[in-house]
């Protein structure tokens, strides 16, 4: 189906790659991060901005899988910088550890992809006694984000090069809980519903962004916060529905992106020059895309930015 797929505005469509969305762009100089890195969207991700340049820190939970992961992009691109890091986004021991380390390294910062994940699970609570989906997939980001963005304000002011927030959402966003983000009852196990749960954490990755933009504005630097939706992508997120994840197998190929097509979006977002100076967006099929009423209030998202930080706190 991605044959038929239309050119949007910037040129590209459900089809485009992320080789093809990035190709001639010199990404020389800058230093990314990447969550979730070592499989899916994540690791062509961390391939396709090494090969242009970039220097990736790979920030990942499975050390072992990371390791291959990097030791398979260098095989392919003998120049790539590329390096792993422990990095488990349910937990915010791990959160802090990681950002601390990386902040005293000494290395720039000019690319923050949050990018992973876990879809669907099974009613489960995170090593801080938050919700598995909300802690991973939301608060882990917004923490990281937090204790980051003063060396990314450092890397924008020294190097004159804007920098770059890419929240990975999902057009599951729309189908949360019927108040959005369940503020009271965020761990009510009774309400409990792994497509809501799920679709609440992906709300809250476009309201983050969102709401991290008008913070940064408000502070006048050269930093910038989208998200973003990479398409239904053939990946292991899938892992907890037994019946998709069989379909996936069988018809994945013919109906649902790859892993070079669901990359692409993010590697727009982050990479090229058509996204400069845009903030507070939302993308698809790497063009412009419009989020749902709740993604855009910003009433729910100072709400949810000052949930959040009470809960990492």
């Amino acid at each position: 189906m991605w044959l038929f797929s239309r050119k949007g505005a910037s040129g590209f469509s459900a089809s485009s790659t992320a080789e093809e969305v990035t190709q001639g762009i010199d990404g020389t100089g800058l230093t990314a991060i990447v969550t979730g890195a070592s499989s899916g969207i994540g690791r062509e991700t961390t391939h396709v901005l090494a090969m242009r340049g970039v220097h990736v820190i790979m920030g990942v939970r499975n050390m072992t899988a990371g390791r291959d992961a990097r030791e398979a992009i260098v095989k392919k691109i003998p120049t790539a910088k590329v390096d792993a890091m422990e990095l488990d986004l349910s937990s915010l021991a791990s959160v802090r550890k990681f950002a601390s380390d990386f902040n005293t390294s000494g290395l720039p910062l000019n690319l923050l992809i949050n990018n992973a994940g876990v879809m669907l699970t099974p009613y489960t609570l995170s090593k801080d006694n938050i919700e598995l989906q909300f802690a991973t997939n939301h608060l882990g980001h917004f923490l990281l984000a937090n204790l980051l963005l003063d060396r990314m304000k450092k890397t924008a002011r020294e190097s004159s090069k804007e920098g770059r927030i890419v929240n990975v959402s999902s057009e599951a966003h729309r189908l949360t809980y019927r108040e959005g983000i369940k503020f009271d009852k965020l761990n009510d196990e009774a309400g409990y519903s792994s497509m809501a749960a799920y679709g609440q954490s992906k709300l809250a990755n476009i309201l983050h962004a969102n709401e991290l933009t008008r913070h940064l504005k408000e502070q006048g630097v050269n930093i910038t916060a989208n998200s973003l939706h990479p398409g239904v992508v053939a990946t292991n997120l899938f892992r907890h529905m037994s019946i998709f994840n069989g379909f996936t197998a069988m018809f994945g190929k013919y109906l649902l992106k790859n892993a070079q097509q669901g990359a692409a979006t993010t590697c727009y977002v982050a990479l090229n020059p058509q996204v400069k100076g845009v903030s507070g967006e939302y993308f698809s099929d790497s063009n412009l895309s419009k989020a749902s009423s709740k993604a855009t209030d910003t009433e729910l998202a100072k709400k949810l930015w000052d949930f959040s930080m009470n809960l990492v706190e």
